[in-house]
Formats: C-alpha cells, sequence, structure tokens
C-alpha cells in the first residue's frame, strides 16, 4: 500500500509525537501512540499486501492471489530483499499451475533474494526440484531434494521428499 520511506516517516512522526505527549503529561496517549509506532515498524518489515496474499494462497484461490500481488507495484523499490522473496516465491506457486519455466524462474529469485523461514526454502526447494524432474533434469533435481532435506529441520516435508526421491529413480 505505502512505499517502505512513508511506513518509516510515518514511524518517526508518531514517534516524536508520543514523545511529546509524554512531555505533556499525557501518558495514555503517548503510549497509545507508541503502539501505533510499532505497528508502522512491523508494517516495514512485513508488508501487508504479501500477507493478504499469503491469506488468499491458503483457500488455494491464485486468482485472489494474483489479485493482491498485482497491487504492489515496483516490487524492487517498496519492498525489502526478504519480501522480494516472498513475492516471487508466491508467483512461482502461482505460475507452476500453468507454465513451468516462468514458475522455475520465480522459484530461482526467490531462494537467490532469501526466505525468512526455512520451511519456505526448503518448500521453495522442494518444487523447484519438481518442475527440474518434469523436465528431465534429474541431477539437479537431486541436488535440490538433498538441499531441501538438509534445510528441513523439523520434517514437515518428510514424506514429500522421499516421494519425490522414489519418483526420481523412476526416471
Amino acid at each position: 500500500m505505502f512505499p517502505k520511506i512513508i511506513k518509516l516517516v510515518l514511524a518517526f512522526l508518531t514517534f516524536a509525537y508520543a514523545i511529546y505527549q509524554f512531555i505533556e503529561d499525557y501518558i495514555g496517549n503517548g503510549i497509545f501512540l507508541l503502539l501505533i509506532t510499532g505497528m508502522f515498524v512491523l508494517l516495514y518489515f512485513k508488508n501487508e499486501l504479501i500477507f493478504l496474499a499469503f491469506l488468499r494462497l491458503r483457500k488455494q484461490d491464485f486468482e485472489g492471489t494474483q489479485k493482491w500481488l498485482s497491487r504492489i507495484g515496483n516490487p524492487e523499490q517498496n519492498l525489502v530483499t526478504k519480501q522480494q522473496g516472498y513475492y516471487h516465491y508466491l508467483y512461482g506457486v502461482i505460475e507452476s499451475q500453468t507454465n513451468l519455466t516462468k514458475a522455475e524462474k520465480s522459484f530461482r529469485k526467490a531462494l537467490s533474494f532469501g526466505l525468512s523461514m526455512s520451511t519456505d526454502e526448503a518448500m521453495a526447494k522442494l518444487s523447484l526440484a519438481g518442475i527440474l524432474m518434469q523436465k528431465r533434469r534429474k541431477r539437479e533435481a537431486t541436488n535440490l531434494l538433498n538441499e531441501a532435506k538438509k534445510i528441513d529441520t523439523h520434517n514437515m516435508l518428510s514424506d514429500q521428499i522421499k516421494m519425490m526421491q522414489q519418483q526420481l529413480k523412476k526416471i
């Protein structure tokens, strides 16, 4: 919605006004303004449109996810590096339904920008391995599966990794 610079300016202004409220002995107003400042700082690191796109993706609404992602104009300027990773990750998930070449590029971009959670990174590598497996690039798919297996410390994707390894043996 707002560029990240505006979020920082708003956070600074509300923080300054909160300090002024504390000086004038309006403690309640100052505390409330500090909470608002925290919200602006949180929105700097977590983009609200990406959050809404993830909620749409949970419902398997790919068109809705596409709609929320398209509202982010110029992601290189409006998003922090990790947010750019999730932006491309979501596009990779959407494009994997129709165009594997574009999905591969999006997943590679997402991995190059980085993802915050190790499970998300493992899922991106697993999806990329599945795309490469469909394109008959067995060596790259095997390497990505092994990397995903190392990254998945909570064993949330162990069943999917085992299934894909069995499919790779058939190729």
